[in-house]
């Protein structure tokens, strides 16, 4: 097996992980509020506890799972796990145009088969109840809102990988975690306003996987998670590197 294909299969691998652990804890978040909701009993959030609470959950088990990939794959591909990481390495000449397809397509099958393994152990309520955690804007949020929402946040945690994991002289022991716990703290925040997706794979696992299960089609606002984190990485990579020239 080539250096390439190894690599390309860790980004898959970690890409599973990241998919089956955090958007399905956000399906699970959706499944035990359905089990536990009472008449008329109002509630502000996406699950039992509402609001914050349920994003905090949420937001900490994708940190986990990032946390977990990055130190067991991080040594094999960088562990992008990411299209739009992946774009803006490539945007600021850290990463070959030819390994670009690759690892992108390697992510988007690490995500799709992630959702699909979540619903196989999670059983049909994961889909139909849970959506396989899909990423849409909560009510009243616009399709600009979302996409601004997602480009920030993204902004923030490339911003953050390149001064932990990408910089030469950061202290790169400790990325796998500051890495995690930025995406826990930016999903906490902008959680209930975009879904907080801040990758195009995290989306698309979970949208392919409602299509093709029965799940509600979310495929119009695909763009919002294509659009919004692919320019925040590029924007961060590029003033990264701006300010520390």
């Amino acid at each position: 097996m080539s250096d390439l294909m190894k690599r390309s299969l860790a980004e898959l691998v970690g890409t599973f992980i990241l998919v089956f652990f955090g958007p399905g804890a956000a399906a699970i978040t959706l499944m035990i509020a359905k089990g536990a909701a009472k008449p008329n009993e109002f509630n502000i959030g996406i699950g039992a506890l509402g609001g914050l609470g349920d994003w905090l959950g949420i937001g900490l088990a994708f940190a986990f799972a990032i946390t977990a990939s990055i130190y067991a794959l991080g040594r094999i591909s960088g562990c992008h796990i990411n299209p739009a990481v992946t774009i803006a390495l490539w945007a600021t000449k850290r990463f070959p145009t030819s390994e670009v397809l690759p690892y992108i397509l390697a992510q988007l099958i690490g995500a799709a088969l992630g959702s699909f393994a979540f619903a196989a152990v999670a059983g049909i309520d994961a889909v139909t109840v849970g959506g396989l955690g899909a990423t849409a804007p909560f009510p009243g949020i616009s399709y600009a809102q979302a996409t601004l929402a997602e480009f920030i946040g993204t902004f923030l945690l490339m911003f953050v990988i390149m001064g932990i994991a990408v910089d030469s002289k950061a202290p790169q022991q400790f990325a796998g975690l500051i890495i995690g716990l930025t995406v826990a703290g930016i999903i906490i925040t902008i959680g209930n306003i975009s879904g907080s997706s801040l990758n195009p794979a995290r989306t698309f696992g979970p949208y392919l996987g409602d299509s093709l299960i029965g799940g509600i089609n979310l495929w119009n606002f695909f763009p919002i998670y294509v659009v919004g984190p692919i320019a925040g990485a590029v924007f961060a990579a590029f003033l990264y590197d701006y300010l520390t020239k």
